[in-house]
């Protein structure tokens, strides 16, 4: 039967286990008797948390003392145009002198990849003078005729705004014009290239003079903050934690445990905004906000550097297509590839493809080892990875955790002309630049951070601590605010040099 107990009745527990008035328990907590066993160490679930791992292996880091930093690159020695086009009279097969119209603006044309067209090597500025020797080849217009080729001497030129030729007569070498159609077509498109000049017996010399065409380049570092805060009293509370510091080593805390991740998300914010900065444009809402943001490593190469567009490069004449074009640039002998798992796996099943005992389908690649061999025992634990390859150029393969984390631009869509990044190519070593803030020529690393320092203010990475408690004694607030502060900006040189592989456009 139920016991009614009786708020007055003092519990005593009885001898024996016979349920009474006065042993009864009305409130029974577990945890009042069987206290559970605690971890004081964390759990590590997702390892290394940080993503910040790429500018610490491949720049430098470099103070600067202005707003700006500006530099100069070399522009390209020899001179080609495209988008060329004859004018004046109907040209036919049997024409021996023509005039061409060449344009006036002349940038390096987008090279976006898709593996389907060929890359422009780029185009120079400077204009063609009488006596030069050029070299023609079709680009456009009758299908059957793409690819055709003249000679030809320049006879004559005019000269449009900002000195450059935008028409010249020229005198083909050979008879006949190779790429017209018997009726003619002034509308065939072609590109040329200066390869030389010839001048008769006591004729002047060349007129005119060429200047070296350099490219200037401007970025501006960004602020950067972040802080921390704990009020007075949860520091009246002393909890510990194990917890693994930046350098590996364990220790303990409590209020700093949570300054110590933010430390650790500002550390990969300083990365990662080196890499994904943007200029603000014109008109755009941050322009509105003065902030005008700068150029970071994906934008950079991606307007001014070698674009994969077509996601994975996985066959051999995919990589025939990407030494292809680095021929065309800097072709820096040992370059860096920073993928994403697929990317990498992509490149470790093209290699394994090239040994002779395994077979590599493109959907379901499968691998055949050979035992016996060098020792190679059956229970050996078997390597099906690559750390690089050499395809005329040396390329050196590592992972990148950036690339690769499901919270940044791992968990990006790869599907429906995405534009998620799998990898980034990097020449190794230095280039040489001339800094028109230093005025003078600087060796420099390709990538490289610069920070604003001077001999009295050092912001590579500020910490301080404010506020009315754990020490500080900075004002009435009633906690402490720990914050952190960079300004910074990341310097791309030789562009041209890079190669971002993705899918779509950016």
């Amino acid at each position: 039967m139920a016991i009614i107990a009786s708020p007055t009745f003092a519990l005593q527990p009885s001898a024996q286990q016979v349920p009474t008035a006065t042993n009864y328990m009305s409130s029974f907590s577990f945890l009042n008797q069987y206290l559970p066993d605690t971890y004081e160490q964390e759990f590590e679930r997702y390892g290394n948390r940080s993503v910040a791992s790429f500018l610490r292996m491949v720049s430098a880091e470099l103070p600067c003392a202005s707003d700006q930093i500006k530099w100069a690159e070399q522009g390209r020695l020899h001179i080609k145009y495209t988008g060329c086009n004859f004018a004046g009279a109907t040209l036919t097969t049997s024409s021996t002198t023509a005039t061409i119209t060449v344009p006036t603006t002349n940038t390096v044309p987008a090279n976006a990849n898709t593996g389907a067209s060929p890359w422009n090597p780029g185009i120079g500025t400077a204009s063609l003078r009488v006596g030069q020797t050029i070299l023609l080849q079709k680009t456009a217009g009758t299908t059957a005729l793409i690819g055709k080729q003249n000679k030809a001497i320049v006879t004559s030129v005019t000269i449009g705004n900002g000195n450059v030729a935008t028409t010249a007569g020229i005198a083909f070498y050979e008879s006949t014009c190779n790429f017209l159609g018997a009726t003619g077509d002034t509308g065939e498109t072609f590109s040329l290239f200066i390869y030389g000049s010839e001048f008769k017996k006591g004729q002047l010399g060349m007129v005119g003079s060429l200047e070296a065409q350099d490219n200037f380049y401007i970025n501006n570092p960004i602020i950067l903050k972040d802080n921390y805060v704990v009020n007075g009293s949860d520091m009246a509370f002393i909890g510990w934690v194990e917890i693994t510091d930046e350098a590996g080593k364990p220790g303990y805390m409590w209020y700093l445990k949570s300054q110590h991740e933010t430390r650790m998300r500002f550390d990969d914010y300083l990365e990662t905004s080196m890499l994904e900065a943007v200029p603000a444009e014109t008109n755009s809402g941050a322009i509105a906000a003065n902030m005008m943001g700068s150029q970071g490593v994906f934008y950079v190469v991606n307007n001014r550097g070698n674009v994969w567009g077509a996601g994975n490069p996985s066959a051999l004449s995919d990589w025939d297509t990407i030494v292809a074009r680095l021929d065309q640039q800097g072709a820096i002998e040992e370059n860096a590839l920073f993928h994403n798992r697929s990317l990498g796996f992509s490149v470790d099943n093209m290699l394994a493809g090239m040994n002779g005992a395994s077979t590599a389908a493109a959907a379901t690649p499968s691998y055949s080892a050979s035992y016996g061999l060098f020792e190679n025992d059956v229970t050996m634990a078997l390597n099906l990875g690559f750390t690089g390859f050499r395809r005329g150029y040396d390329f050196y393969k590592s992972d990148w955790r950036y690339l690769n984390d499901p919270t940044m631009r791992g968990g990006m869509d790869t599907t429906n002309g995405s534009s998620a990044i799998t990898g980034l190519l990097v020449p190794a070593g230095s280039t040489n630049i001339y800094d028109q803030v230093l005025g003078q020529n600087l060796k420099r690393p390709f990538l490289h951070v610069r920070y604003r320092a001077s001999e009295t203010e050092d912001r590579k990475y500020k910490t301080w601590v404010t506020g009315g408690a754990g020490g500080a004694q900075t004002s009435d607030l009633d906690a402490m605010q720990v914050n952190f502060l960079s300004e910074r900006c990341v310097c791309t040189l030789g562009a041209n040099n890079f190669m971002l592989f993705r899918y779509g456009s950016v």
